[in-house]
């Protein structure tokens, strides 16, 4: 079965900056769209981004929109996720999850996901 592997979080101090990659272990995934979402201790998983690999087409919450950029390299199957001005509300598990249906990973479901990466921002 594919795999999602993220990867690049880590502690960063309020306005700084880190990128997230997602990558995959195949080229199943390029009729997928790819999501980002992330889960802050005692909240609901909230999606943040998504990009389609076939489509230049993106998607971003309201909350990350103007601070954040979903990118894709489909030769080396990777999304990445480039946060800047990170606050500290941005601190969560961050996960990368495919799906074939675009509202479906926008509304939280993926067929596949991965582990999650931690981002910590401090103030």
């Amino acid at each position: 079965q594919v795999q999602l592997v993220e990867s690049g979080g880590g502690l960063v101090q309020a306005g700084g900056s880190l990128r997230l990659s997602c990558a995959a272990s195949d080229r199943t995934l390029s009729s997928y769209y790819i999501g980002w979402f992330r889960q802050a201790p005692g909240k609901e998983r909230e999606f943040v981004a998504a990009i389609g690999w076939t489509t230049s087409n993106t998607y971003y919450a309201d909350s990350v929109k103007g601070r954040c950029t979903i990118s894709r390299d489909n030769p080396k199957i990777t999304v990445y996720l480039q946060m800047n001005s990170l606050k500290p509300e941005d601190t969560a598990a961050y996960y990368c999850a495919a799906d074939r249906r675009l509202l479906a990973l926008r509304g939280g479901y993926g067929e596949v996901w991965g582990q999650g990466t931690l981002v910590t921002v401090s103030s």
